[in-house]
């Protein structure tokens, strides 16, 4: 039986929430701050800085939280400086002059997302820690996850970030709920799953300030 393939990494992709209710798109409006200087892709973590603007997030393999990571960016709309109107965007084009950048976050602490696992931007395999044993739910669901923070695609706007699941169960940034069937049976690079925030990660979940 032919399975579907996946070649590279894609960012989080909102898929249900805990408990199985589907995803129908609810999403945050936050601001960007205007010449913010990094590009923000479809499917990339965002966190708040603490002026309640939003950047791309630094959580990668942290063991302790970060502040302000409140979820995945998925687009934005701001006056575009060089067509003088309102544009609806794929991703942020960093150092954006414009007052009106608004981002569409899915904000959802419980939200549950699909991701491709990998090292940098290139495929995961044994010799990097991910055994064909390990792509078992029984192995799979004990662990967390590190961000891999790929830079995205200017021609797509689409994130490539990713995570790395290796044989700890130490705290990590993303907890692994499942691993999707197709590309584990798949003969495509990589393998994805279906992580969420852990728990004490997620904006809404701590109780320190930003």
């Amino acid at each position: 039986m032919a399975y579907p393939t996946v070649d590279a990494p894609y960012g989080l992709k909102p898929v249900n929430l805990v408990g199985g209710t589907p995803f129908a798109g609810a999403t945050r409006m936050i601001p960007i701050a205007s010449g913010y200087g990094t590009g923000i892709f479809c499917g990339d973590v965002v966190q708040y800085k603490n002026d309640g603007t939003l950047i791309i997030t630094t959580l990668q393999n942290d063991t302790s939280v970060v502040p302000g990571v409140v979820g995945v960016f998925l687009g934005c709309t701001y006056t575009d400086p060089n067509l003088s109107y309102k544009v609806h965007s794929q991703n942020y084009p960093a150092s954006t002059t414009a007052s009106d950048i608004e981002a569409y976050i899915c904000d959802d602490p419980y939200a549950l997302f699909r991701v491709a696992n990998c090292t940098g931007s290139t495929a995961d395999g044994a010799a990097t820690g991910l055994t064909p044993a390990f792509v078992s739910r029984g192995n799979s669901l004990s662990c967390n996850a590190e961000l891999v923070l790929n830079t995205g695609l200017t021609t797509t706007g689409n994130s490539r970030m990713g995570i790395y699941i290796n044989n700890v169960t130490s705290i990590l940034p993303m907890t692994v709920v499942d691993v999707v069937p197709d590309t584990k049976n798949s003969s495509g690079n990589f393998v994805e799953f279906i992580v969420k925030f852990t728990q004490g990660y997620h904006r809404y979940h701590q109780t320190a300030g930003v």
